[in-house]
Parts: C-alpha cells; structure tokens; sequence
C-alpha cells in the first residue's frame, strides 16, 4: 500500500498561548519554513517572526519537522522572540550597512581594529569628513524616503483605476455564474525543479481497496500520489483531499455499476471534476472572501467565488497541451466536457445544497437514466457525497480528516477576529464543540443526502449508510460525556465541524 506510513501520518502539537491550549498539526514531510508559518500563525504572529518553544521542565524544544509531540496536558511554552522586523529597523539596518561599506572604502588597509593605540585616531580617521558624509548620506536616504512614498500614492492610484476598470468590464462581460469561468491572462508554466516520478503498477490488492470507502489515504506518502504544484498546502483543502474525493468517486462508480447507466464521457466528467474541484483552494471559505471583499470575491460578483475560482484554473491546466487530456474530441464535445465539469465544482459549494437536494429529490421515484435533467441532478449529488464522505471511512481514517479541517476552520476565524469581520459558522475555537456540531452535521447534512443517494442505489446501506450511523451515534455518545463534564466547572473541549 504505502511505504511511509510513519512519516505520512500527522504530528500533534499542543502549545500554551496566552493561557490557551492550541493545536498545531503538521507532517513529518513539511518543510522547516512551513512548521515555522504554522507555529507563527497559532501564536498570533505575523510571517517571519521568531519564536522558541519550551517544555514543562523548562528545556529548550528544537523546532523542526521531526520535533518531538506532545500531550495537551504538557502543551510546549511559547516565548516570542520577536514578531517581525520593523520598517524603521529594516532602514536602520540598511543605513549601517552603507556606513560600513564606506568606511572600508576610505579605509582599506587600516580597520579599526588593527590601529596602533598610539596613533591619534580623531586625526587618522578625519571625524570630520566622515561626519560630513554621514550627513549627506543620511539626507540622501530621506529624499529617497520621500520619493518612494511618492511612488506608492502613485500605485495606490493605479490600483484603483485597474480595480474600477475590472468592475467595468466585470459588467459589460457575458460571463455568468452557471457558465464556464472566464480564462484568465496567468499562464501555468510547469516548474523544471519538480521530479518526476517513476510510473509504477499497483498490485491487485490496492486495485480493490480504491474501490472501498475503506481505502486508508494516510499510508500513501505524498510522492506516491505525485501532489500537484496548483494544490496548496492547507491544513485540509489540500492534493490529498482533492485524492479522497477521487478515490470515493471511482468507488461509487465501481458499486453502483455506473459504466452501465451513464455515457463513458460523463464519467470521465465526474472524475475530472473530483480530481479539480478545490484547485488552489486558498484556506478561507467564500463567506471570509465575501465579507473581506477580496479580489476572488469582487471578480465572481460574490456568487461562488471558490467555486469559480476551481473551474478557472482548472481549465488553464488543460489548456496547457501537455496537459490537455480532451486534445482528441471534438469541439462539441470539449465544450460537454467543460460544461459538465463547471456544473459539478459549482454544486460542491454547501449555498446550493437545498436547491440541489430538493430537485433531486423530486425526480427520484420516476428517475430516469434517459432523461438529462434527472442525470445531471445524479451527477451533482454523487460528487457532493464524495466532498463530505470522510464520516463513511473508519475512525482512523476520518478522525485525522477532522483535527486537519478543524486548524483550517479555527485559523479562519482568528484571522476574521483580528480584521474585525463577522466569525463564519463554526469558525470560532471559543464556542464550537467538536461532538455536538459533528452529530449535528451528520444528521441535518450527510444523513438525507446519503439516504437520498441510497435509495436509487441500495447497494450503499451496508459499505456508506451504515458507517454513517455509527459516526453519528459515537459523536453524539461524545455529546452526552462533554455535557456531564459540563456540570463540573471547567474550561469548554475545543471542537468543529468537519466535512
């Protein structure tokens, strides 16, 4: 199955923050600077900060990829050594470094260091003149102060002249939210320091575990899956998810025979679609894009900017021609193809879910494989299941799935706190209980849709439906503990909701 399991799984690490728990999660597999960004960002420190962690006996904690974990009850102490280079310290830093150099000009052979103590040094040195150049210098680097402070009104104004002319034309396009995303003007070149790897043939075995909502993601080591520059590394809308997502897909095709119901091009959307449905996703949902007014946001009129964004960069992959997989169809049918994934990454946004679930709903008991409406109804349920099918996997499997979505949830809502925008639903590590809000999503989400989905194919009760209810009968026996703790005083277990 997998080679590095060991190295694949994620590493817990639990710090002290101004008298709060935090939880960092990370793989052995992340680089030094990531483990640092992931430690700033859970100390409330901007980028390139520095920070040194400390153990309950008060030794110094290496930080590195392979640093040791820890229990919350031992969580690491943080002592931030400092939060970031200031402008005035960078200019400061700058300024002493031209000193230096123009003193070694004047001085070549003769460093301070090396001057005899009976040489008289206000003489040799010329305190003067070299006070005379400090001054210039130093003048010199005011006007250029001033100059570029000039420089950045003149681009602030430039920025607002190229957003109003983007709103302009964001007006005047024919580009709508159903319709496949307008291409953008940035070209993917493919990096030349990305390896490549060997092809290799997968045993019999893993053959059928890909086709079982079983399948264990986290015993596949991150070259085995050959992870794509145009995923990020988020915490949980990552290369691997999008491989989950994949993985469910081909399943559900396999047990419900779907090759015999559906067209062979409408399955090569549905897995098109699942492996592209959250291409560079970004870490923030579309209500923190909404209400921030991002770029992201304002470009797709804040209509599924995500979403938009997917389908966006998605179609830039395949229009590169070593990577444009339909090369060989025909027009009419480049143009099926792009519209039927458009429809599937839009129907994965959770604002559509009721429209989509009730029309389905409708044509369930006179479903039929000939009528278009009803197969495209099919198509999009079937890859929203696939989005949200952890909770079907075994608890070793989902339980990891859960902490990962969780870091992503609870940094969103900490950085909306600090721009002073609303907190998004089930963002804030303040009022969010793991048991309660991950039963309640199993039964107000997961369960109808699954129901729904069983229905029309029976077959998932035992493998999907099943693993479903025992989710949700441990979450809410979870539930039942945490309230008994709760007539006892004590601080709130930090939780989430996990898709």
């Amino acid at each position: 199955m997998g080679s590095a399991l060991s190295a694949a799984l994620p590493k817990v690490i639990h710090l002290e923050v101004d008298g709060r728990i935090q939880k960092v999660i990370f793989s052995r597999l992340s680089s030094l600077s990531d483990v640092r960004d992931l430690l700033c960002a859970a100390a409330g420190l901007l980028r390139g900060g520095t920070l040194s962690l400390f153990d309950h006996k008060g030794s110094s904690v290496t930080i590195d990829p392979e640093m040791p974990a820890n229990p919350k009850s031992s969580p690491y102490k943080v002592v931030v050594t400092s939060s970031g280079p200031s402008d005035r310290e960078v200019l400061l830093q700058k300024f002493c470094t031209d000193v230096t150099v123009q003193l070694s000009r004047k001085f070549p052979l003769y460093p301070l260091s090396s001057l005899p103590p009976s040489l008289p040094l206000c003489r040799s040195l010329r305190v003067d003149e070299i006070e005379s150049e400090i001054r210039n210098k130093l003048a010199v680097l005011e006007r250029r102060v001033e100059v570029e402070s000039g420089r950045r009104a003149e681009i602030a104004k430039c920025q607002g002249e190229i957003e109003r002319l983007r709103e302009e034309l964001a007006k005047r396009s024919l580009w709508i939210c159903d319709s496949p995303c307008p291409p953008s003007s940035r070209r993917l070149i493919p990096r030349p320091d990305v390896p490549s790897y060997p092809k290799y043939t997968l045993s019999p075995e893993t053959i059928e575990a890909l086709k079982k909502p079983t399948f264990d993601i986290w015993q596949w080591a991150p070259n085995e899956l050959s992870v794509q520059e145009n995923y990020r590394e988020n915490p949980f809308h990552n290369f691997r998810h999008s491989f989950c997502v994949t993985q469910t897909m081909h399943g559900m095709i396999q047990l419900c025979e779907l090759q015999a119901r559906l067209k062979p091009i409408e399955i090569l959307i549905l897995m098109t679609s699942a492996v592209c449905h959250d291409l560079d996703h970004p870490g923030l949902n579309n209500t923190y894009h909404v209400n921030a007014q991002t770029d992201l946001a304002r470009r797709y009129g804040n209509h599924s900017p995500l979403e938009q964004h997917h389908c966006t960069v998605a179609f830039q992959i395949l229009s590169e021609p070593n990577c444009d997989i339909f090369a060989g169809t025909e027009s009419g049918v480049s143009e099926e193809i792009r519209k039927g994934m458009t429809e599937l990454i839009l129907a994965t946004d959770m604002a559509r879910h009721g429209d989509i679930m009730d029309a389905f709903a409708q044509c369930l008991d006179v479903f039929d494989d000939q009528n278009q409406e009803h197969v495209r109804l099919l198509e999009q349920v079937l890859i929203k299941c696939c989005d949200t099918s952890n909770e079907v996997r075994p608890t070793q499997v989902s339980e990891p799935w859960l902490d990962c979505l969780l870091q992503e949830y609870f940094m969103q809502g900490d950085r909306e706190k600090s721009e002073g925008l609303p907190v998004s639903p089930f963002m804030d590590r303040d009022r969010v209980w793991k048991s309660h809000t991950q039963s309640a999503f199993i039964t107000s989400t997961l369960m109808p849709m699954f129901e729904s989905l069983t229905k029309l194919f029976p077959q998932l009760e035992e493998v999907m439906l099943q693993p479903l209810r025992l989710a949700r009968d441990r979450y809410q026996q979870l539930g039942e503990g945490e309230m008994a703790r709760l007539e006892v005083p004590s601080k709130p277990t930090v939780a989430s909701v996990s898709i």
